[in-house]
């Protein structure tokens, strides 16, 4: 059997004043090789974000980071490392999850935790939310932006993601 190393996602991206925290489960190859959340071209995550926060597509990735930090969404992964041949989620194994204890202390203001997907969902449940006192917080799990999820037109899943607007 082939062995596969350990992989680690990125740091937080967030602003002093952050309200909503949005979580995928681990950045996908073309991410980490780019050192990028949502690097895959395919992906609708940043084009999603243009359309409901009016930010120019065309910006660089620092700019749109900034952008993001500036309208109150924080950006995050609910793994910290873990084994993934490929992008797929449903190749993870071997979870280990990022520090949400220490997250929420030094980020107050979050109101509200919106999943990228199915799988960012069960891995908090499953690692994090046991650990936590969050039962106030609002969670929702919106359709993933990934290119995997091609079953969701981009109107879809467009429409789905409206529901940041109301914690912003």
């Amino acid at each position: 059997m082939e062995s596969h190393p350990k992989i680690r996602s990125f740091a937080p991206i967030t602003g002093k004043n952050s309200r909503i925290l949005i979580l995928g489960s681990m950045p996908g190859v073309a991410s980490l090789e780019a050192g990028q959340y949502y690097a895959h071209p395919r992906n609708v995550f940043w084009r999603i974000m243009a359309e409901l926060l009016n930010m120019p597509e065309n910006l660089s990735y620092p700019q749109k980071t900034q952008h993001l930090c500036s309208t109150g969404i924080a950006l995050w992964d609910v793994l910290h490392t873990c084994v993934r041949p490929g992008s797929l989620d449903s190749a993870i194994s071997d979870e280990v999850p990022n520090d949400f204890a220490a997250f929420f202390k030094t980020h107050p203001h979050i109101s509200a935790l919106f999943f990228n997907g199915q799988k960012a969902r069960r891995a908090f449940k499953k690692h994090v939310a046991p650990s936590l006192d969050i039962n106030t917080l609002p969670l929702y799990t919106l359709p993933s932006t990934s290119p995997a999820n091609a079953s969701w037109s981009f109107e879809r899943k467009l429409e789905s993601w409206q529901s940041i607007m109301n914690y912003l």
